[in-house]
């Protein structure tokens, strides 16, 4: 079978709208693909505000910027379909929404993007609310890229998406175990910009600084760091818990960029050992695939490195359009999978009573 279908992903750093039109051959369960056109779509001001402040609104207006916000990326998508002559080439988009609330515990998560708005501006068929069958059933709803990992890039031990939340993924055949680990880019994005930069470029900011050990301490007791996985994040662990804490350490901004690479280095290394440790894998050389716009940032790359050197980890950054799209590379994927009706989400990552096939349909073309 041959699928040609749309990811769209929106990621809690906000840096834009993440689409990729990509094209997969299924055969016998084995699934391939290639990614024939990507971009990154800014968000202007305006919406990155709106974006952020989406969970300070009352009930009306955040479902009125649902439905806005989804009109928007239909007129995203069809902007992509125009500036990369794809007209008819489309038969799905699956758009993860951009993540507002999410409480596990209490069975809910939200994303904004309403797929009816999607559906009615592009005339295209849309899969939308990727996570919410899964929470329903008890589970996490987080991370749910693994699916993608296991079909498509099943070569690795590990998988480290460094978005505006790290998660990292172990490619155990006994059972397959994925996690949120810790604020990433997000908080070290709002330090950038007191240093007047969108973000620090290779990490060359944090590479100029040095560590404050005392701040790195009190970032690493955090209790979210001591429970045991399944587990995941909401964006405000970052942005309500994480960056104060540094800001209240009155460390300068390179300094707290050099101790937050550290932090994530160490959080992210920390748990890969200790799975090696209690599941260690049958043979061969580690191998960790680290995507995400976190993967740029050399420095980060660098002492992650270091940090998994004892272990015999090697930390392998693939091409551009695999660092900066693979999250909208699933997204197509794991709406292919619920068009077909078949688990998209593992419960052996976020915990549920079961694995689901996850995502609401909306018939945009006409009968």
């Amino acid at each position: 079978m041959i699928y040609r279908a749309i990811g769209i992903m929106s990621g809690s750093s906000l840096d834009g709208l993440d689409i990729a039109f990509v094209e997969f051959h299924e055969s016998a369960g084995k699934w391939e693909y290639e990614i024939k056109a990507a971009d990154c779509y800014p968000y202007s001001e305006e919406w990155v505000k709106r974006l952020r402040g989406a969970i300070q609104l009352n009930a009306l207006d955040y479902q009125l910027l649902h439905a806005e916000y989804g009109h928007y990326i239909g007129e995203q998508v069809n902007a992509f379909i125009a500036q990369h002559n794809l007209q008819y080439q489309v038969q799905l988009i699956a758009s993860h929404g951009h993540t507002t609330f999410h409480a596990p515990a209490q069975k809910m998560t939200g994303q904004l993007g309403d797929g009816a708005a999607i559906a009615a501006e592009t005339g295209i068929n849309v899969v939308s609310d990727l996570r919410a069958m899964d929470v329903a059933l008890g589970g996490q709803g987080a991370p749910i890229v693994p699916i993608g990992e296991k079909l498509l890039l099943g070569n690795y031990n590990f998988f480290l998406n460094l978005g505006g939340i790290a998660n990292i993924s172990y490619n155990n055949p006994n059972k397959y175990i994925a996690f949120d680990v810790c604020p990433a880019n997000r908080v070290m994005n709002m330090l950038a910009h007191e240093a007047g930069k969108p973000y620090d470029d290779g990490g060359q900011i944090a590479a100029s600084g040095k560590l404050n050990k005392s701040l790195l301490s009190m970032l690493n007791d955090l209790e979210y760091y001591r429970m045991p996985h399944p587990k995941s994040l909401a964006n405000d662990f970052g942005t309500d818990v994480l960056y104060p804490l540094v800001k209240g350490s009155g460390v300068t901004t390179e300094d707290a960029l050099h101790t937050m690479v550290e932090h994530i280095a160490t959080q992210i290394s920390a748990p890969i050992l200790n799975l090696l440790k209690n599941a260690p894998p049958a043979n061969g050389a580690l191998k960790l695939l680290a995507t995400g716009g976190g993967a740029h940032n050399r420095f980060l790359i660098e002492r992650l490195q270091a940090a998994l050197q004892p272990a015999g980890v090697e930390v392998v950054v693939p091409e551009k359009n695999i660092i900066d799209f693979k999250e909208a590379l699933i997204m197509a994927l794991i709406g292919i999978l619920r068009w077909r009706e078949e688990y998209n989400v593992l419960a052996s990552v976020t915990g549920a009573s079961r694995s689901s096939i996850g995502g609401a349909v909306w018939i945009g073309q006409e009968a």
